[in-house]
């Protein structure tokens, strides 16, 4: 079966495509690429796209076996905590 695909060019998917693929919103595949923590994808003409076997590799390393498995959490990074008010009572911005 090899054989047969060797010759098939690969395939890409926009975003909404590889967000519908990976059950996940285009959203969230969107804050994976700000964060480097999502599927490797390629910039072609200005528009991001996904090889399906990057996709398929990028899900595979969040596969786990139990619960307890510290692997199990959440892949994004957590958000970061607003800065402390100054002694004048403002958030510098």
């Amino acid at each position: 079966m090899a054989e047969k695909t060797a010759n098939l060019p690969q395939r890409y998917l926009r975003t909404q495509e590889a967000a519908r693929f990976l059950g996940l919103s285009e959203r969230t595949l969107e804050k994976h690429r700000t964060y480097g923590t999502g599927p490797i994808y390629r910039k072609l003409g200005g528009r991001v796209v996904y090889s399906v076997e990057d996709l398929h590799s990028w899900a595979d390393r969040g596969l786990v076996t139990s619960t307890s498995d510290p692997r199990g959490g959440s892949v994004l990074p957590a958000k970061r905590q607003p800065l402390s008010a100054t002694a004048g009572g403002r958030v510098p911005r």
